[in-house]
């Protein structure tokens, strides 16, 4: 896959503890997307959050938490992250979903793969 240039950054913002069919959200929205053919998906784990009701999430040792925020990252072309949106609006009840443009200057396969 050639992807430069022009692309579009999705991030979906969710809790840990977020679910979709019984399996763990982050994990599901990633699943879908590579089933969808998307160029490519990270999911990050933050120590620390809030969200929409305020409620701090932290990893701190006196206050642990299992509902740690989570970040997924998606890049692809504007078309593709388009058709995706609804997609995801589906396998999701609540969360804060994000886009902007970004410029791809490098994307291969690792050839000593």
């Amino acid at each position: 896959m050639n992807l430069t240039g022009e692309c579009v950054l999705l991030r979906v913002f969710i809790g840990e503890m977020d679910k979709f069919e019984h399996r763990p959200l982050y994990e599901a929205i990633v699943l879908k997307a590579r089933e969808r053919g998307l160029a490519g998906a990270t999911v990050l784990r933050s120590p620390l959050g809030y969200g929409a009701t305020s409620h701090l999430h932290t990893a701190k040792i006196l206050r642990l938490s299992e509902d740690l925020p989570m970040i997924v990252e998606i890049v692809d072309s504007a078309e593709k992250i388009n058709v995706f949106l609804p997609v995801l609006e589906s396998m999701m009840d609540g969360g804060l979903v994000t886009t902007e443009k970004v410029n791809v200057v490098h994307y291969r396969q690792n050839k000593k793969i």
